[in-house]
């Protein structure tokens, strides 16, 4: 069997945990005996092909008005225009033809579909070929792919919304399967009336974490080493994570690994001065979690999985996190970390004090955080 992926990006341009999960995926198929092809997206350029460590990956030139993946944000009107061409995007359409063509696959599995738009779907449907879809975040909901909007998450899609995904749900009646990477997102698209035709399954995604060295027992005079992984932008939660560590008169120190726009980073930095707050920028994840003893996931919205949490607890850390959407399903409060809530703001703060001055529950929660997450790293699974 054959079976083509499409999702925005692929290695090495790698822009969050997707990318990292569908190579997991796809590479693994392959070791399998599966027939895999990539199709992906580049900046500009019509369609071009290369071999990705023994995969054929197509990139296909964007066509629309900028490359979402550059590190400066455009006005809002280009946005605007960005987005109402991205709700159905008929100048990518003949690509995905293209390719299926060259490869005649027996099924497609479509992950991240910004860029291409749900008119990958109508391309593959007229092919008869079965469409498996991938449930990594909101974008068929929500045009930011997030539902967040003013600093809460939404209940319900807003109008804006609402316009630019008008026939989204109509349109995925032609997926055959549906996989959400958490209960949480899949419930999500359940209880909106998406894929009324497909069957649904849940499938965490998964991560490939040497097992790590037991952490040294926390003495209760020692500095607490807080870190933040990921993204930096509102929605992540890091202003609430900041500002909750400056509240504090704790000996402790906060590290924040990773990078964002460079306008919201400006604002972050200065928002963020203080003697015992340093960002890291990139850090390999394995190389950052040796030098933390809990790691802090705040984010705002409803993280789909929240695949750093996973990481952390595989390598026997504490997670603070949000109690909100899929970080449910992986951290446990009181047996491998604690939940915070973006409700209850200081919250956030008690979770940090919790650990800093009890090293036993710190210990506790550490034992516990990698058998915790075993089943989850499964890569058989």
């Amino acid at each position: 069997m054959k079976i083509l992926y499409i999702n925005s990006l692929y290695s090495p341009l790698i822009e969050g945990g997707a990318e990292i999960s569908l190579k997991l995926i796809v590479e693994g198929m392959k070791s399998r005996g599966y027939e895999v092809a990539v199709l992906s997206l580049v900046p500009l350029g019509g369609l071009d092909a290369e071999e990705i460590d023994g995969v054929t990956v197509y990139r296909a030139g964007l066509r629309n008005f900028y490359w979402p993946y550059a590190k400066n944000r455009p006005a809002v009107p280009i946005r605007l225009a960005w987005h109402i061409r991205d709700s159905y995007n008929a100048g990518m359409k003949a690509y995905v033809k293209k390719v299926l063509d060259l490869e005649k696959p027996d099924v497609v599995s479509c992950h991240n579909l910004a860029g291409w738009s749900v008119g990958v779907w109508d391309e593959v449907h007229q092919a008869g070929i079965p469409i498996v879809q991938v449930l990594h975040d909101l974008y068929l909901l929500c045009a930011n792919s997030n539902m967040f909007r003013k600093d809460a998450p939404c209940n319900r899609q807003c109008l804006d919304c609402r316009m630019l995904r008008y026939r989204h749900r109509t349109k995925s009646a032609k997926v055959s399967a549906v996989v959400g990477i958490s209960d949480s997102i899949l419930g999500k698209f359940n209880e909106t009336g998406y894929f009324p035709n497909a069957q649904k399954f849940v499938i965490h995604n998964t991560r490939s974490v040497p097992p790590a060295a037991p952490r040294e027992r926390r003495k209760e005079s020692e500095p607490l080493r807080i870190g933040y992984l990921g993204t930096l932008s509102k929605i992540k939660g890091v202003e609430w994570l900041v500002d909750q560590f400056k509240s504090l008169n704790i000996e402790a120190k906060l590290l924040i690994a990773g990078k964002g726009k460079e306008d919201y980073e400006e604002k972050l930095r200065a928002r963020a001065r203080h003697p015992d707050i340093s960002f890291l920028g990139y850090v390999r994840p394995a190389e950052f979690f040796r030098m933390i003893d809990v790691l802090v996931v705040p984010s705002l919205w409803k993280e789909p999985l929240g695949m750093v949490a996973i990481e952390a607890l595989a390598n026997n850390l504490p997670v603070i996190a949000n109690k909100s959407g899929g970080l449910e399903e992986s951290v446990i409060d009181g047996i491998n970390g604690l939940f915070c809530r973006a409700a209850q703001p200081d919250s956030l703060g008690e979770a940090i004090l919790k650990l800093y001055k009890d090293a036993d529950l710190h210990h506790k929660l550490s034992m516990s955080a990698r058998a915790s997450v075993e089943s989850i790293l499964s890569k058989e699974r």
